[in-house]
Order: structure tokens, then sequence, then C-alpha cells
């Protein structure tokens, strides 16, 4: 399993406890992660195989993963469980996200330093074979930069102008936005304006 997926031996043990159960609903894990705190936190992002998920199928998964959790009882002390989408500046946890988010600007990190440095900062470009394709800026050129998708640690997507646009035009498509819902707001006198 990636590493960008479930990083800790404990995430690791979480998600194959939970991934089926999440698949059998027709989801994909996108990542999972326990997170401490007085009270621990396991979240969970997942989404359909072509992307996006709405807020009663975060539900319905974080109902499913509880009861197998119930009777797994991986997590010795109480814990917050989160299901949630990737959101818009999205991790970037498998090799097909990368694929998926070609044109887009992401931030990448690796384990090793990679011609002297570990962050890396560009337009996504696809993959070749196991490598995450960057463009980024060297000097005053655009170069091309291959990274073994197990040389990386962390990698998202960073919020631009376009890709919440993008993001808009794809839950328009679906169907899943209602534009006429923001069409009458309700100001503090209780009037409404259109």
């Amino acid at each position: 399993m990636n590493d960008l997926i479930a990083k800790t031996a404990i995430d690791k043990r979480l998600a194959e406890i939970v991934r089926p159960v999440i698949e059998d609903l027709g989801f994909e894990l996108v990542r999972i992660r326990l997170m401490g705190g007085e009270t621990k936190t396991l979240q969970i992002m997942a989404e359909r195989p072509e992307g996006g998920i709405e807020v009663d199928q975060c539900a319905d998964i974080s109902n499913a993963v509880s009861a197998v959790l119930d009777v797994e009882d991986p997590i010795l002390d109480a814990y917050n469980l989160e299901v949630s989408s990737p959101g818009i500046d999205r991790p970037l946890t498998r090799l097909k996200d990368f694929d998926t988010f070609e044109g887009y600007d992401a931030k990448l990190e690796t384990s090793e330093l990679i011609d002297g440095q570990r962050r890396f900062r560009g337009i996504l470009a696809g993959i070749e074979g196991e490598d995450v394709l960057v463009n980024i800026q060297q000097g005053g050129d655009v170069v091309t930069v291959g990274l073994n998708i197990d040389w990386l640690t962390d990698a998202k997507l960073v919020m631009t102008d376009e890709l919440i646009r993008e993001m808009l035009r794809q839950r328009k498509a679906a169907g899943a936005l209602n534009e006429t819902a923001f069409d009458e707001i309700e100001t503090e006198d209780g009037s409404q304006e259109d």
C-alpha cells in the first residue's frame, strides 16, 4: 500500500480494516490518519471512483466503518471518526490522482533529497510508469522532473482560481450543485433580496 494513503503502522492496519467496507459501498479510500490530541480523531477521506462524494454518502461510510471498527476494536483509546471528501486542495495519494489532476498546481515532498531539494512545486504533467511528472521553474526555464511515487511523503493540490472553477464545473455537471439555492438571500431584518 502506498504510504501517501496510510503513513504509520496503525494507519496501515486501519486501512486494511476499512478499505473493503468503503469499496463494498462503491467508494475508494483516498487517505486515512489517526491523529492525536486529547481525544484522537480517525480521519478518513473517500470518494467515488470517478471523483466526488456527497455528505449523505460520507454518513453512510461513517456508519458502516463504525460498525466494523466496533467489532475489530483496533484503537484502544476513545476517538472521533471523521469521514470527508478530499476537498479542493486535496491530498494526492494514488498514482491515478496525479494523472487525473494533470495541468494543476501541486506541492510535493520527498523522503530523500532529489537534486538537492525535498520540496517541489509545479504543474502536474501526468505519470510515466511509477513516476509522477511535474513541470517546475528552474532558473528561467520550465523543466519536467520525474519523481517515483514511492519517494513521496506528501503531495497535494494548491488551491487556485482555476482549480476552484474546475471543481465547481464538475459538481454542476454531476448535478450536485444547485445554483438556484443561492438566488435568494435573506437579510438581517428578515426581508429577502433577489
